[in-house]
């Protein structure tokens, strides 16, 4: 397995969720770890008790839509130590609704965070990786990143997209720069994202045909984060999909 102590990861998202869970789980391991977001106030509590469990974290306030704010976090996390070895994309975004509703403002917010902010930190943290041929990117897609549902379509086209640029940067970036890049496919996870869905008769349609399933937690999601990074030098793991036992979706 990786060696992974020492490392320097930068995660996005990391408020809360699937973000704030790997970020604490990364530093319980060693790593140190950037804690990006928009969120000050919860990134600093969550350094706090990084650092009183012995790790070490730097707070960046990071806006994902907005290149010049993601460069500025990522040159500054590499000032700070060193380089950049993981970059774990996990800002996201899903109010969902039908597309008839036409919530074109909420379709636009998807593809600005969902996919370009993937863009935005990997053109920021790739020129790193290649500088010392290695590193690892970490991709957070979606369930709906390989199957398509009501009310579902602009989010699932920015997962789908999520999911074919990671394999499109394995093809180019391994062979090259022994960089490995791993997309990972969620089911029902317990996040906020359900919480922040603003059509109202979809988000109870959506919470009713999912009553029974039984929500993995971001916990659950950072270890499989984890089991990709830690996987030997010469294996990439290159997809992950990890759902709810009793998920028939």
């Amino acid at each position: 397995m990786m060696n992974i102590q020492t490392k320097v990861a930068l995660v996005t998202g990391a408020s809360s969720g699937i973000g704030e869970a790997t970020a604490r789980l990364l530093a319980k391991e060693g790593v140190k770890v950037g804690l990006a977001a928009r969120r000050t106030d919860r990134l600093h509590q969550l350094k706090t008790e990084i650092e009183q469990s012995g790790g070490q974290a730097l707070v960046l306030e990071m806006d994902i839509t907005n290149q010049q704010s993601v460069q500025e976090g990522v040159d500054q996390l590499a000032k700070a130590f060193g380089t950049i070895d993981f970059l774990i994309n996990n800002a996201g975004v899903m109010p969902l609704s039908e597309v008839e509703k036409l919530r074109v403002e909420e379709w636009h917010q998807m593809v600005d965070v969902n996919f370009k902010g993937v863009l935005n930190a990997t053109a920021s943290a790739l020129p790193y990786m290649i500088l010392q041929h290695s590193g690892h990117i970490v991709n957070i897609s979606s369930y709906a990143g390989k199957k398509v549902a009501k009310g579902l379509a602009v989010y699932s086209a920015t997962k789908f997209a999520v999911s074919a640029f990671t394999e499109g940067l394995r093809m180019e970036l391994g062979p090259k720069y022994n960089i490995r890049t791993t997309v990972i496919q969620p089911g029902a996870v317990e996040t906020e994202l359900f919480g922040l869905i603003q059509d109202q008769e979809f988000k109870a349609e959506i919470l009713s045909s999912r009553s029974g399933v039984s929500f993995m937690h971001p916990e659950e999601i950072a270890q499989t984060i984890l089991f990709a990074l830690k996987a030997p030098a010469r294996v990439n793991i290159a997809e992950l999909f990890a759902v709810p036992v009793d998920e028939a979706w």
